[in-house]
């Protein structure tokens, strides 16, 4: 019996599969989280004990990084976000919704504009690159940017999201191309069904960890997804944030008060009209949420 460390790559049917630096080890995971209501999630860090036989239980979970609550993932490195110039053109306000979500996270976002080779979105691509937020031109089609995506990648744990139709998997595939031979095989092992949206597994992909999920829920529509809070939501917009306790008034909504320095930045061509009006329409959601659901 030995007592070890290592991240949780895929849970399913009460058991845990941890990948230590000695293999994956199957655990079960001790009763106290199920008394105490804790439910441990795929990219976890935890400590196990393995038994002689090679069978393992789960005794810990190691602080998180963060946690998302659909997909039920932890300790999320990037958050990759695909986006497309061409059919379907996709919205900026949920782009900026995943963004915030991403950032409300402590979790980089990923920009990956795809079907370059079709429309070139230089609009969007300058608009998130002077953000400071990562922006990839890619096209699957032709390989544009996979390589300088699958750097981003190396080292990291990431979960990549986007609505339907814009490529995720076109471009995860020419990332490698047994990710689809993969993930098909659980599909079809698992069925279609409530239980295969649930299930969520770790696949190595450019030398990191790729979450494969079926995506998150803020591109479901306006009120889907995870609440965020009014009060940071500002900090959540990276070009925001110099003028940030520069405003006239203490605690500026930064939606139509006087003095208001984003609005300023706005009005100056610094801030993009786009962002701003994201920023306005996440705030109104924020402010139907109830602190409970915070």
């Amino acid at each position: 019996m030995r007592n070890d460390q290592g991240t949780i790559r895929k849970a399913l049917s009460g058991f845990y599969y941890v990948q230590t630096d000695d293999g994956l080890v199957t655990c079960r995971a001790r009763g106290k989280f199920r008394y105490q209501k804790i439910t441990p999630l795929v990219g976890d860090r935890v400590a196990i004990t393995v038994q002689d036989d090679g069978s393992g239980s789960l005794d810990h979970i190691l602080p998180r990084r963060n946690a998302f609550q659909r997909p039920a993932v932890a300790n999320l490195d990037q958050l990759v976000i695909i986006a497309s110039g061409a059919i379907p053109v996709s919205d900026p306000f949920l782009l900026d919704r995943i963004i915030c979500l991403a950032e409300s996270k402590e979790c980089q976002p990923i920009l990956c504009i795809n079907k370059w080779d079709l429309v070139q979105a230089e609009d969007l691509l300058a608009i998130y690159q002077a953000a400071g937020i990562p922006t990839l031109s890619v096209s699957a089609a032709t390989g544009q940017g996979i390589e300088e995506l699958r750097g981003l990648l190396a080292g990291k744990i990431s979960a990549f999201t986007g609505n339907s139709g814009v490529g995720k998997s076109s471009i995860l595939n020419a990332l490698e191309p047994n990710f689809g031979l993969a993930t098909g095989e659980i599909s079809e092992k698992l069925g279609r069904g409530r239980h295969t949206t649930r299930h969520v597994e770790l696949f190595p992909v450019a030398g990191g960890l790729i979450a494969d999920t079926p995506g998150f829920s803020a591109f479901d529509n306006e009120k889907g997804g995870e609440p965020l809070d009014k009060d940071t939501l500002d900090r959540s917009f990276r070009e925001f944030r110099p003028y940030l306790g520069q405003c006239r008034f203490i605690g500026c909504a930064h939606i139509k008060e006087k003095g208001c320095a984003v609005l300023a930045a706005v009005k100056a061509g610094d801030i993009p009209k786009s962002r701003h009006r994201s920023y306005v329409r996440l705030y109104e959601l924020a402010k139907e949420n109830k602190p409970w659901e915070k």
